[in-house]
């Protein structure tokens, strides 16, 4: 007897190119030219531009080193306006997701191509979602003009990254591979592109964590976030919403609060999305898919509780509030009441409760 069909999707395949390799950074100039440009800006932290600039050569046209969380406005307004002084052709994003993001803004206002060479998890360098952050809070979109054009991962630029960051950097890119297993737009390719995101960063992390300089561990951190990153193709839900707007509201670090919610989020959707929850909790080895991601979160050092992040209890019915009117309420249906206590419940910080 035949099974059932697959129900019908729609996917949208991005476009980009991967240059993935310890060295593959080396390329940088290459692939630059590669599309036709001659006055690349290189936006970079302090620490990561003079490397940046030295492997462009004659190629950077100018350099902007003021990189922030959650890119405000008013940075992106300055950075664009030195695009467009420098007559930018390119643009070229050193760092972590923040780095990256800025690239984003600047490519949604003066049109040019990006090219990001990640030292992070953050799996934003293949993805078109954008986001900035004004007095109304942080607005997030996609547009293709904020799709990198060409990515290089080289993981020999992350053995330098300190585990209080590694960590909760690669607990981000697991928050994608969570969400995509049950956002709206979950295709039979994203599922799988997510589930194999899990596995490999589950694998990667706690060796990179122990074992900073092992290339194997970062490679596999690296692959995974790349995975994640590509698999977030099927859109997000309640996951991201809230670190959006937590993020974006209070100014609390990035991958850190995606660190503190994801046990807490999957643990909340799990009775609304069984099946995509069973399926990450095989990813990770183990029976549930929340208590598995604290323990991991546990074995790698990060943050536990929205109070090591200085969010102060007394905000948390505000919190609630402002995510019963904002966020989308995917794939489980919440109000004020069943998004208080989860954010209580995060904010604590301790294991969830099986399901």
């Amino acid at each position: 007897m035949s099974g059932s069909p697959l129900p019908s999707f729609t996917h949208d395949a991005l476009p980009g190119r991967v240059v993935f390799g310890v060295g593959s950074v080396e390329r940088l100039g290459e692939e630059v030219e590669r599309l036709g440009a001659r006055r690349a800006l290189a936006l970079a932290g302090k620490r990561s531009v003079d490397g940046l600039v030295e492997r462009l050569g004659d190629r950077c046209a100018g350099v902007f080193t003021d990189v922030q969380q959650h890119v405000p406005v008013e940075l992106a307004e300055r950075a664009t306006a030195v695009a467009r002084e420098l007559d930018a052709d390119c643009l070229v994003a050193t760092g972590g997701g923040s780095a990256t993001g800025l690239a984003k803004a600047v490519a949604l206002r003066h049109r040019a191509p990006i090219v990001c060479v990640p030292t992070t998890y953050s799996g934003s360098e293949v993805t078109p979602i954008w986001g900035l952050t004004g007095p109304d809070g942080k607005r997030t979109g996609r547009d293709p003009r904020a799709l990198p054009r060409v990515v290089l991962y080289d993981p020999a630029l992350t053995v330098g990254l300190p585990a209080e960051v590694t960590g909760p950097s690669g607990m981000n890119a697991l928050a994608h591979c969570a969400e995509a297993l049950y956002a709206p737009g979950a295709t039979p390719v994203t599922s799988l592109l997510a589930e194999e995101g899990a596995r490999t960063l589950h694998r990667g992390l706690p060796l990179a964590v122990a074992a900073p300089a092992d290339l194997a561990g970062r490679s596999d951190a690296l692959l995974g976030a790349w995975l994640a990153g590509a698999a977030l193709a099927a859109g997000v839900g309640i996951h991201h919403q809230l670190c959006h707007l937590l993020g974006g509201t209070y100014g609390l670090p990035h991958a850190e609060l995606h660190t503190v919610l994801l046990p807490h989020t999957v643990r909340f959707v799990a009775p609304a999305a069984p099946e995509p929850v069973t399926r990450l909790a095989r990813a990770l080895g183990v029976d549930d898919a929340a208590g598995g991601l604290w323990d991991l979160a546990r074995r790698l050092g990060a943050p536990a509780g929205l109070a090591e992040l200085g969010l102060a209890e007394a905000e948390l019915d505000r919190a609630a509030r402002l995510a019963a009117a904002k966020v989308a309420q995917a794939p489980r249906p919440a109000g004020f009441a069943e998004l208080r206590a989860l954010l209580h419940d995060a904010w604590r910080g301790r294991r969830p409760s099986p399901a």
